[in-house]
């Protein structure tokens, strides 16, 4: 009698992966120039984020301020999933960007910053500028 247990056959079959997408998202990086607007926290008006889209690379994101710590990490989620969002509805990340900007008192606990849609030469001076404050 031998002491090896039998391998079972399950393991030494090929397993056949299959690649799924996920649902439609924007890019999350562009080299081309953005539109971004501040998002700021209803409850105190403090800085949390930096809500980004351009359309020539069909890409959006947002950027937690640094200084915004947890709170403005938390916030993107909700972001993020109103990217998602807009992005099955098939908008352009601007279309996007300009329906977010005009909502003034969306779910969650930041709000757009009136005034605060402006250009950034690309994605990564968005990313520096939640960085530096």
């Amino acid at each position: 009698m031998s002491s090896e247990r039998p391998v079972n056959p399950r393991f030494a079959e090929d397993m056949h992966l299959n690649f799924v997408s996920g649902p439609p998202r924007y890019r999350n990086h562009t080299d081309k120039p953005v539109r971004y607007i501040t998002v700021a926290d209803k409850e105190n008006g403090a800085v949390l984020g930096y809500l980004w889209a351009g359309d020539e690379d069909d890409a959006a994101g947002w950027e937690p301020r640094q200084a915004g710590g947890p709170h403005a990490v938390n916030e993107g989620g909700l972001w993020i999933r109103r990217l998602r969002s807009a992005k099955e509805r098939g908008l352009r990340p601007s279309q996007t960007l300009a329906e977010l900007y005009g909502d003034p008192q969306p779910g969650g606990r930041g709000r757009p910053l009136p005034g605060s849609l402006t250009e950034a030469p690309n994605a990564a001076a968005v990313e520096t500028l939640a960085q530096s404050e």
